[in-house]
């Protein structure tokens, strides 16, 4: 995770927590909820979307956004996507593939990101993971409204792991079928010192300063890889998905790292089956360089692969060659490869 999060040094981050503060200017407009009574086309052609109220928060009213792409013929089946940190849905062709094998496609925009965020909001800030878990059952609500009953709930990075959490939490009330988790954000990318140490200290400030903001790195490597008016494929908001993320808070560092114990500690009440997948090469380094196009920029997946053997009782990790972090957004042959496991492992678990 270091090219998400560039910690400061254990002995900085204690002088922060005690005498730090947050920095911008904080919003001084109206604040208020939105809730769409009706679909409107989406920003992605082909695609409608929703604003859901998900009522008050810790910053005032807060919404998510359902975005959807219903499959041309009748279905009882949906995968619904959940995206990871700095990031929100723009990936048309997965829902397509998705409705072209005969799903209805749905993913949503959580609270504070893309669609969803608002202008009081400070981008991805987040107290728990569990937030996210209304602006969960918000979409699998419309999906069973929408008459779907055999439903595949997905997440990739921070998504993955907030998938399997709710999974791991909800045990035999989960309401989907099964996970499928792309990358998940299990464990942080830094030494044992940083695991055991800093991110402890950092995670036990962020109870009470809970909106001190840590800087990031300024590295290039993973957004140039994707982008494509450098050396990726993709198109997307940089407003909404930055090429360097602005600094985290120390409630974010918090809310990841009990979200991460929390899943360990209750692993084995994940009762659906679960898809565990990663890349097979972790790629060191901040700027970009041809290297970044065959590897996991952001996370460690030897990691992932220990954290992953011990998620539920019917699992299947697997490891996709040469895929990036977000495996979807690979190259071409490298991404069938992912839809493939993806769609088979769907189809072996019933």
């Amino acid at each position: 995770m270091k090219r998400l999060l560039l910690l400061v040094p254990a002995f900085l981050a204690i002088v922060i927590c005690f005498g730090g503060s947050a920095s911008g200017e904080k919003y001084k407009g109206p604040k208020r909820a939105t809730t769409d009574t009706a679909w409107h086309p989406d920003i992605l052609e082909g695609y409608e979307a929703r604003y859901v109220n998900q009522g008050e928060a810790f910053d005032g009213p807060c919404r998510s956004t359902i975005v959807r792409k219903l499959a041309k013929s009748p279905s009882r089946k949906g995968f619904l996507y959940i995206h990871g940190f700095n990031d929100y849905f723009f990936q048309k062709e997965m829902g397509e593939r998705f409705v072209d094998s005969g799903y209805h496609f749905y993913a949503v925009d959580l609270r504070r990101y893309g669609r969803s965020l608002e202008p009081w909001q400070y981008p991805f800030n987040i107290r728990r993971q569990q937030e996210y878990f209304q602006d969960i059952d918000s979409a699998l609500a419309q999906m069973r409204r929408d008459g779907i009953t055999d439903i595949t709930l997905g997440g990739h990075s921070t998504g993955g792991l907030t998938v399997a959490l709710f999974a791991s939490e909800r045990g035999a009330r989960v309401g989907v079928k099964r996970v499928v988790t792309d990358s998940p954000f299990l464990e942080w990318d830094f030494n044992a010192f940083y695991r055991k140490c800093l991110i402890p200290v950092i995670s036990a400030c962020g109870a009470v300063t809970k909106n001190v903001k840590i800087p990031q790195g300024h590295c290039d490597g993973y957004a140039y890889s994707l982008l494509k008016e450098y050396h990726g494929e993709w198109e997307y908001n940089t407003d909404w998905k930055m090429i360097y993320s602005p600094p985290v808070t120390m409630s974010w560092i918090r809310a990841i790292s009990r979200a991460q114990s929390q899943l360990m500690k209750n692993a084995s009440h994940i009762v659906v089956p679960i898809l565990v997948m990663h890349s097979s090469k972790h790629i060191e380094g901040c700027n970009w360089e041809p290297d970044f196009q065959n590897g996991d920029a952001v996370l460690d997946p030897e990691m992932l692969q220990k954290r992953g053997e011990k998620l539920g009782h019917d699992r299947v990790v697997c490891t996709i060659d040469s895929g990036l972090h977000d495996l979807i957004l690979s190259r071409e042959p490298v991404r069938n490869a992912a839809y493939d496991t993806i769609f088979s492992f769907i189809r072996s678990h019933p």
